[in-house]
């Protein structure tokens, strides 16, 4: 039988557990994303680019509504990447309107969201369609701002784990007055299918299979974290047979022999390390990686099994996460932070390992 109650509290913090204190999220605004596509729209095209300003809703909810005004099926609308609910966010959706005369836009009504752009393009926005997201974050209440300055400068040098943050696992809070009392909605749901249970709804079984496969690659990267604590060696650097994905790209490769040069390439942020997407298929990592990962997998045979039935194939996720151009400012117990992370990346585990939220 599988171990439910999947946690996703004890996970391993790189620069240390957070000491300081702060409020995220305490208004819409204080959390603000806007993506950036990896191409411009051409203009012509039966595909209708739009860009969009959403507060309190979320994306498939949006795409529903969008079909709904347009008269088209829910296939017909497609985004480049989910976006938080609690925020400010500024996303593209996709229509496929084949043969049909653009819609007035500005007709549509629905509260929390505003039509920036529309522009027309030849082909179809699909997941991933993101160069990067920009971020602009504002955390109250700091209980002692001085004490982040060397936290915040370690995060910009060597990154932090990239874990699949809590959004990826539906979490929610269940008592707003219960400080982290909060409830894994899809990791739920996949512990239902970790005992059996069929999810007939397609998008909520989407959304557990993908909860349970971030959950264990959150559990490889805690682990490997762990295991280099216990053994006195750097986890920034590869050891025999990882898997090391160059920066900006899905190309990886194996590291037989991680040399002076590799160990360069990875404090340059030139190379990555990686763990499991899990998945059918041999694990790619070889030597001692291959070893520390298969360990890891045999705690958690239940899950991977899962996964395996389910037809998913193995690939890799990068180990870190580098926030680019980095910037923060103080405004007394407020500290505002801007930068931009790669497609796929979460905003909050950088916040992570800055504060404890209250």
């Amino acid at each position: 039988m599988a171990t439910l109650n999947m946690q996703t509290t004890h996970w391993h913090y790189y620069h240390g557990e957070p000491t300081v204190t702060g409020r995220l999220k305490q208004q819409p605004e204080d959390f603000q994303v806007k993506e950036l596509l990896t191409f411009e729209p051409l203009g012509e095209g039966e595909h209708i680019y739009l860009y969009v300003r959403k507060v309190l809703l979320n994306t498939a909810y949006v795409a529903e509504q969008l079909a709904k005004f347009v008269g088209v099926p829910l296939r017909n609308v497609s985004y480049a990447g989910r976006k938080d609910k609690y925020a400010q966010a500024e996303q593209w959706f996709c229509v496929h309107l084949p043969g049909k005369d653009e819609p007035d836009w500005q007709a549509m009504q629905l509260d929390g969201l505003t039509i920036l752009r529309n522009e027309r393009h030849h082909k179809k926005l699909r997941i991933g369609n993101l160069d990067a997201n920009h971020f602009q974050i504002t955390l109250r209440d700091i209980t002692h701002p001085e004490q982040l300055l060397p936290r915040l400068q370690a995060i910009k040098n060597a990154g932090v784990p990239n874990y699949f943050g809590p959004q990826r696992f539906g979490e929610r809070r269940i008592n707003e007055t219960a400080q982290g009392n909060t409830s894994g909605g899809n990791l739920a749901l996949a512990e239902l299918m970790l005992q059996g249970e069929t999810i007939r709804n397609r998008n909520k079984r989407s959304m557990a299979i993908s909860a349970l496969r971030s959950w264990l690659f959150n559990q490889f990267v805690h682990e490997r974290l762990e295991d280099s604590e216990k053994n006195q060696r750097k986890a920034s650097e590869a050891l025999p047979g990882d898997i090391l994905i160059l920066s900006g790209s899905n190309s990886f490769f194996n590291c037989e022999a991680p040399d002076a040069m590799i160990q360069t390439r990875l404090r340059d942020q030139d190379i990555s390390l990686s763990a499991p997407l899990w998945g059918t298929g041999n694990l790619a990592s070889s030597d001692e990686a291959l070893q520390l990962e298969e360990s890891i997998a045999a705690r958690w045979p239940e899950q991977c099994e899962l996964l395996e039935k389910l037809g998913l194939k193995q690939e890799r996720r990068a180990f870190w996460l580098h926030p680019a151009k980095l910037q923060w400012q103080f405004q007394e117990k407020t500290l505002i932070l801007d930068f931009f992370l790669s497609s796929g990346s979460y905003a909050t585990s950088i916040i992570r390992e800055l504060i404890k939220p209250i």
